[in-house]
């Protein structure tokens, strides 16, 4: 087996709420942070296109142990499609396929956004990270190759339309972690038969991050480390929405053996079945991750992944 590789001094332990500008790609930002702070343990909460900007939650050191819940969580996007046109990629940063005239109705175009609202799945894009055999499916797009048609469940919480001037159209839609806004835009303009692109695209939110708390990447790259490490959000707010409880010294020590814990409705560590919660330690630093889960008749705070 490989040596596992020393952790730098440099190393951080937390998320960085990351304002990504459109052109890179998000490896292309984490890359520049990585190698401008030694954050070697580095990954990333849900992949925005080149194109595409706003909130990327970077999750750094232990955080990265969170990247499943981080990654999970709803989305809002507000952004701009382009009716009359296709691109293979389902962007303007495609290849034009076809240019038809757009529709004339600008009410037509709200209706098919508010229609978004009703969808529960959609095709993926033939360039897009999704996995085929192994492959992703851009490699086999880029190689020529015949893509399959992959479909997946989705959720959209709301959509809406925003201002429409044909034959472009804003829009803001809230949906499940995963979802294609691409493919959303694509979908409408095959149901209106001229066809539509995603011209911009902007996350406003990710889970319970918005733009508000999001550092421009310019700005993070002129930090040196210690004004980098004042962005950074410590692990024990790592997951704001999901209550915390701190632990006494002999409960850290048992939950660090693995011991699950009992759920204890009427004191300090309440919740019911399936509830999500973070243990910290005496000292307020991030445990572990758990979940309430009924074992032999007892509801007991089982561990997801631990922290320490």
């Amino acid at each position: 087996m490989g040596r596992k590789p020393k952790r730098s001094k440099e190393q951080l332990d937390g998320v960085l709420i990351l304002r990504k500008p459109s052109g890179p790609t998000s490896t292309d930002c984490l890359n520049a942070i990585k190698r401008k702070f030694r954050q070697f343990k580095i990954g990333h909460a849900g992949t925005l296109d080149p194109l595409a900007e706003g909130v990327l939650p970077v999750m750094l050191g232990k955080a990265t142990k969170t990247a499943t819940y981080l990654t999970g969580e709803d989305k809002t996007y507000s952004g701009t499609l382009r009716l009359g046109i296709t691109t293979d990629t389902y962007d303007i940063q495609g290849e034009v396929l076809t240019e038809r005239p757009a529709p004339e109705d600008p009410q037509v175009v709200r209706d098919e956004i508010y229609y978004w609202n009703q969808l529960t799945e959609q095709e993926v894009p033939a360039y897009s990270a999704a996995k085929h055999k192994g492959k992703p499916l851009y490699e086999l797009a880029r190689a020529g190759e015949e893509v399959p048609v992959k479909r997946k469940a989705i959720t959209i919480i709301e959509s809406q339309p925003l201002e429409v001037t044909l034959p472009d159209a804003d829009f803001r839609v809230r949906c499940s972690a995963g979802t294609y806004i691409r493919s959303l835009v694509h979908s409408l303009g095959t149901r209106l038969e001229c066809g539509a692109t995603l011209t911009r695209l902007l996350r406003e939110s990710s889970g319970p991050f918005g733009l508000e708390q999001a550092h421009d990447l310019d700005e993070v790259l002129e930090d040196e480390l210690e004004q980098f490490t004042e962005r950074v959000i410590p692990m024990a707010d790592a997951l704001p929405h999901w209550p915390s409880y701190r632990l006494s010294e002999a409960l850290a020590g048992l939950v660090k053996n693995g011991t699950r814990l009992p759920v204890n409705a009427d004191g300090d560590l309440s919740g019911k079945e399936g509830d999500r919660a973070l243990f910290l330690t005496p000292e307020g630093d991030a445990l572990a991750l758990v979940e309430a889960a009924e074992s032999n008749g007892k509801l007991l705070w089982g561990i997801l992944r631990g922290l320490w």
